[in-house]
């Protein structure tokens, strides 16, 4: 079974990674852009096949390793 999982980093919470690739792109001349955030994609391949188990695995997944539950969401998308 095919599981995302998407990682970002909660409001108000710095993103310096962001604001350089926002700061890059007015140097190149897209101008206008006001706010970049960056965010973490975690494509999982997984036995199990009861989706409800797999959303539950992937939900402790993430809080004991995948996402950094102080400063980062994440959601969980299966299928």
């Amino acid at each position: 079974m095919k599981v995302r999982v998407d990682i970002t980093l909660k409001t108000g919470v710095l993103d310096p990674q962001g604001e350089a690739v926002r700061h890059a792109l007015g140097a190149i001349g897209f101008a206008g852009v006001n706010a970049v955030r960056q965010s973490k994609m975690l494509e999982l391949d997984l036995a199990e096949t009861d989706p409800d188990a797999a959303r539950k695995s992937v939900a402790e997944m993430c809080e004991k390793l995948l996402a950094n539950t102080v400063i980062e969401n994440y959601s969980i998308h299966i299928g």
